[in-house]
């Protein structure tokens, strides 16, 4: 299986009994999605303990079927969605696990690898996400890992049930998905950062708050389409919008005489070993 892209689905979808077990943002956003496209209601199962949050799906999605505690209305999903934190997840696999049939294991919870999902559940046909948080309004972007055991069915309805997100990326490596999580994962604090510290210099040279930070957030959006929207390789764009001895040129040469790519790069390898760290803390736990 080659890695691909895949975006977001804008037809109507047919899915099958679906159960997501935590009901919280991240679920609820997915529910909302996969209802916009079509899904069923009635084909939607949730297990939430929490009664404020259950309350909140109940009034979002009402007549779906909002569960306190797992029981046998998980017999039959044909899909479990794990979407608890991953420190929870023992315990909801111990409660689940005499309720789930043979379904499809599609986990969206940092960190927890395939082997501990078998370990807990019994599953072998799995597959593990990667979601961003800019997937909460459905501009995100995930990567999926399936195991040796998934079908081409399995890993097409877990594209369905992460489309509502935005667009998937398949790795053909569990730990690549440590690398996914370095990108994209955390990638959204690295553009919130650099638009802070551009909205910063934008208020020390005159700008108001307001004004400084819908300059930085356009930009940073803008450039990000323009790229999307490219093929030319990311230098050569950089390099169109840098004239000899201007002001983009004025700007870069403060940044390599700081080695900021160097920096970045640096960055993004300890966020990839600090999520190898963490799964194997979950693992060992």
């Amino acid at each position: 299986m080659n890695a691909n892209l895949t975006c977001p689905a804008i037809h109507s979808v047919s899915l099958p009994i679906t159960a997501f077990i935590g009901g919280g943002n991240m679920s609820s956003a997915l529910i909302g999605g996969l209802l916009t496209s079509g899904a069923e209601l009635a084909n939607l199962r949730v297990v939430e303990p929490f009664a404020e949050q259950r309350a909140r799906l109940q009034q979002r999605f009402p007549g779906a079927q909002i569960l306190e505690a797992p029981n046998a209305a998980l017999r039959n999903a044909q899909a479990v969605v794990w979407a608890v934190k991953p420190q929870q997840f023992a315990q909801a696999a111990a409660d689940c696990r005499a309720h789930l049939g043979d379904a499809l294991h599609v986990s969206i919870m940092a960190g927890v690898r395939c082997r501990a999902i078998e370990r807990q559940t019994g599953a072998q046909r799995m597959v593990r996400t990667m979601p961003n948080t800019p997937a909460l309004i459905g501009q995100g972007i995930t990567g999926l890992f399936a195991s040796a055991q998934a079908s081409e069915a399995d890993r097409a309805l877990a594209d369905a049930l992460l489309a509502p997100a935005g667009r998937r990326v398949w790795v053909q490596r569990e730990d690549l998905l440590d690398a996914v999580t370095a990108v994209s994962g955390s990638g959204p604090a690295y553009a919130f950062y650099l638009a802070e510290a551009m909205t910063r210099a934008g208020e020390e040279l005159g700008l108001s708050g307001a004004q400084a930070r819908e300059l930085a957030l356009a930009t940073l959006a803008g450039a990000a389409a323009l790229a999307q929207g490219s093929s030319e390789p990311l230098a050569t764009l950089r390099a169109n919008v840098t004239s000899k001895g201007g002001t983009t040129a004025a700007a870069l040469g403060v940044f390599d005489a700081a080695d900021m790519q160097t920096t970045i790069i640096r960055a993004l390898h300890a966020a990839d070993q600090r999520a190898k760290e963490l799964g194997d803390a979950l693992e060992a736990g």
